[in-house]
């Protein structure tokens, strides 16, 4: 069966980025574990909490791989022998969590607190540049396309 398309039209040109990016966001966000939070921090802050009760430390891992912000969890083994458990709810099983990142965002820090992860993350301030794009016309705008074909090709 064949995947249609969002960005097919004509009219959208150089997206392909945008469709891959969309692809590795509906792959990734199935499962509910562990729990988050996003939230907008100011103007050009957001953070980004994770409850990761019951991992220290060492058994968490916050990397940035292609544009993805991912948060991985593995508990370390314990000698569970000598306990015995009416009832066993606090999760601990390994986790990894992804956040594809719009271009230019950068992770700016990750702490825990009271068995929560905050990763920190600044978006850039962007301004659109206008540009004047020059139309010629006539025979002098044909001969310069020739005469910039002709460059290309030596």
């Amino acid at each position: 069966m064949s995947r249609v398309s969002l960005f097919n039209s004509p009219l959208l040109l150089g997206f392909e980025q945008i469709e891959r990016t969309l692809d590795r966001v509906a792959k990734s966000g199935g499962e509910g574990y562990p729990p988050y939070n996003i939230e907008q921090i100011g103007e050009n802050g957001i953070r980004i909490t994770v409850a990761v009760a019951g991992f220290s430390l060492d058994d968490l891992q916050v990397t940035v791989e292609d544009n993805q912000l991912v948060i991985r969890g593995r508990r370390q083994e314990e000698d569970d022998t000598d306990r015995v458990y009416l009832h066993r709810g606090i999760a601990s099983r390994q986790f990894q969590r992804s956040f594809v990142l719009a271009e230019g965002i950068e992770v700016t820090s990750a702490r825990t607190d009271n068995g929560l992860l905050h990763v920190s993350l600044e978006r850039p301030q962007i301004e659109a540049p206008v540009r004047t794009i020059n139309i010629e016309s006539g025979k002098k705008a044909e001969k310069n396309a020739i005469n910039v074909a002709k460059a290309e090709a030596v």
